[in-house]
C-alpha cells in the first residue's frame, strides 16, 4: 500500500490538512462527485458529523461506508 500524501482542504472558510492514501483520495474524489459535491463541501459535511474521530479517519469511514452501501449484498 502506498504512503499517505498529505493534501490541503477548506473547511467553513478554514484550511487543514489531511494525509490519506492515493486509493482513498480517489475514492473520497468519486463519492463526492456522486454526492454532487465539490471535495471541500464533502469533507466539510464529513467533518460536521464526526464526532471525535480524527478527520482522516471519518472520510475513511464514510467512503468504506459508501462502497459497503452500493455493493449488492451490502457487505464490506
Amino acid at each position: 500500500m502506498s504512503r499517505p500524501e498529505k493534501q490541503s482542504l477548506t473547511l467553513r472558510g478554514h484550511r487543514t490538512s489531511v494525509s490519506l492514501e492515493p486509493a482513498f483520495w480517489a475514492a473520497f474524489r468519486a463519492l463526492a462527485k456522486r454526492r454532487g459535491q465539490s471535495l471541500n463541501d464533502c469533507a466539510a459535511e464529513i467533518d460536521a458529523n464526526r464526532g471525535d474521530q480524527g478527520l482522516a479517519t471519518a472520510i475513511r469511514l464514510a467512503v468504506l461506508h459508501d462502497l459497503q452501501s452500493r455493493r449488492p449484498d451490502g457487505e464490506a
